[in-house]
């Protein structure tokens, strides 16, 4: 799922920047006549939706929700489709659709398909959501889990369960953590959250826990005593996770240098398949290896090829001039997700800026951040011999990582955050950063782009 961005402009420095149709209430609005709609809902579908060949068009649909184009900069955190229906996360409060202005707090949903139109659901958040997963019959249970302090008046500390439908809390679901949770997957009937947290709703496992769906309590299938960081004050945390499509491993990215008492740092993957979550042996050495001082934490999403042989790495880190780059420091890479000690396959620079976030299909593998170029080795912070524009986002050969296959570029902004791959297309979140609005050299698609299947 997901990046979970800081972003870095200059790359020395940081910003804080995954049933039936239950009824349609229809509402006129000043100047347009959006009808708000209440969610449909079906099978959750965020990690195990069938991935098309690929690759998708470098033309954005137009009309999809966005943020707006002026004001304090927002950003969308995630995206994930459930049920024919886009539900959006971050840091927010206002959404434009056709130049009308709805008010929405971090958290709103769309349909997936044309006219995109915004639907009732309105949770008021107290604060930046991170991210969103569902759960029950017909994924009627959402869960949020972010940086705020209540949801809807009612007092839910970083972590909270409310209805997909009406947005009301479920006061069943315990909500209280000690810290920022930073990522939540439901998989095997289990609410997997990940974090800075030390204790999630009475628990003991620190920074990823596995919760319980009705309670929220600790259910006992993690315990893996992360512990440890790379030594330049940064907390000790889990910042992101992406299913397997197969369903049965999940790649986990963050801050630490011990997990399940194996020697682990930057990203990990787990086996789902037992009682219990274990750690696999998949592992590198180039993991281990330095950017930056203060960008030491620099995997910062992962995604699956369609099989689940190949692993995907977006990364920061800003190694500094004087190449031509090593390592894995501001760079596209893919990895074998072979059960052993591995090598990468390829790596891609960009030249000193940032890559937060990855999907892949059949045919390309996806990246986004705020990145101007890409083949760019030889370059820092200007474009070296070989370099080719890419400002926002690149699609690349899942074959060698050096052919551009897609380059429709997007305003840069902080970057983008995350991106999902529906059977329809890709989605890109992202931010208004800067007055930053286009995609594919369309405007008013600040926030959200979506480049669909031809």
């Amino acid at each position: 799922m997901m990046a979970r961005m800081t972003s870095d402009l200059s790359d020395t420095e940081s910003y804080n920047c995954a049933r039936s149709r239950v009824g349609v209430i229809a509402a006129v609005l000043a100047l347009a006549s959006i009808v708000l709609v209440a969610p449909a809902f079906g099978p959750a579908a965020r990690a195990l939706a069938a991935v098309p060949p690929g690759p998708v068009s470098p033309h954005p649909a137009t009309g999809t929700p966005a943020l707006p184009d002026a004001g304090p900069a927002e950003q969308i955190r995630q995206l994930t489709e459930c049920g024919g229906i886009m539900y959006a996360v971050g840091d927010f409060t206002t959404i434009m659709q056709s130049g009308v202005s709805i008010t929405r707090h971090d958290a709103f949903s769309f349909s997936a398909t044309a006219p995109y139109t915004v639907t009732s659901w309105a949770p008021d958040v107290s604060g930046t959501v991170n991210s969103v997963a569902f759960s029950g019959a017909g994924c009627q249970d959402a869960y949020l889990g972010g940086d705020f302090s209540s949801v809807n008046g009612t007092s839910a500390k970083d972590i909270v369960e409310v209805n997909a439908s009406t947005g009301a809390v479920d006061t069943a679901f315990g909500h209280s953590a000690n810290g920022q949770v930073q990522t939540l997957l439901v998989t095997g009937g289990h609410l997997l959250a990940g974090g800075y947290f030390r204790s999630v709703n009475g628990g003991s496992d620190r920074y990823f826990a596995s919760l319980n769906l009705t309670t929220g309590k600790d259910d006992g299938f993690l315990h893996l005593g992360i512990s440890g960081n790379y030594g330049n004050g940064a907390n000790t945390k889990v910042y992101n996770q992406q299913l397997s499509h197969g369903g049965g491993l999940d790649l986990v990215e963050g801050t630490f240098t011990s997990v399940g008492g194996l020697p682990r740092q930057q990203v990990f993957m787990l086996d789902l398949s037992g009682a219990s979550a274990t750690v696999t042996p998949w592992t590198s050495p180039e993991f281990s290896q330095p950017c930056a001082r203060d960008e030491a934490f620099y995997v910062r999403a992962a995604s699956w090829s369609p099989d689940d042989s190949v692993v995907y790495l977006a990364t920061t880190g800003f190694q500094g001039p004087g190449g031509p780059d090593t390592g894995l420091c501001d760079a596209a890479a893919a990895f074998p997700a072979d059960q052993a000690p591995v090598s990468h396959l390829w790596v891609d620079y960009t030249g000193c800026d940032s890559l937060y976030s990855t999907a892949a299909d059949q045919d390309t593998a996806y990246f986004g951040g705020h990145e101007r170029w890409i083949d760019n080795p030889h370059g820092c912070n200007y474009p070296g011999p070989g370099a080719i524009d890419a400002p926002g986002m690149v699609g690349l050969s899942p074959a060698n990582g050096a052919t551009v296959v897609l380059n429709p570029t997007r305003g840069r902004g902080y970057g983008a955050d995350d991106m999902l791959i529906t059977s329809a297309g890709l989605w890109i979140a992202s931010d208004n950063a800067f007055g930053v609005n286009t995609c594919g050299h369309v405007r008013n698609l600040a926030g959200i782009c979506f480049l669909p299947y031809s």
